[in-house]
């Protein structure tokens, strides 16, 4: 063996030695330290016990009540005057080289496609 091996070995034993000289202390039996009686932990412990649905996660017994904020006439209203909206969901750049041609009572500015010619790959 050379001195590296010999010097290594020995620095890995120290490190393992002084490792396990760090062990834990005993410092015996804890107290309890409690601020309610014997009978108050034993009558919270049968109310827990018998209490419904103690071991089940939130939202696994099905939905819970929906509150809704808004009306829900006035929401209903205005979800069929959208759906039945004129071009509700087209807009200039639907279709390529496409012009839209509005229904609307007034119409937005109609966005064209740009007619220039593509660049050719030399």
């Amino acid at each position: 063996m050379n001195k590296l091996q010999i010097i290594t070995a020995a620095a890995a034993l120290s490190l393992l030695a002084i490792t396990g000289a760090q062990a834990e202390g005993y410092n015996g039996v804890h107290t309890h330290v409690s601020s309610k009686n014997r009978a108050d932990v034993d009558a919270e412990a049968v109310s827990t016990a018998a209490a419904p649905n103690q071991n089940v996660a939130r939202g696994s017994r099905g939905a819970e009540a929906f509150k809704p904020v808004a009306n829900p006439d006035a929401v209903y209203e205005s979800a069929v005057a959208t759906a039945h909206a004129p071009d509700q969901n087209v807009s200039g750049g639907s279709k390529y080289n496409s012009r839209l041609l509005s229904t609307m009572a007034r119409p937005a500015p109609a966005v064209q496609a740009q007619q220039s010619t593509p660049a050719i790959a030399k």
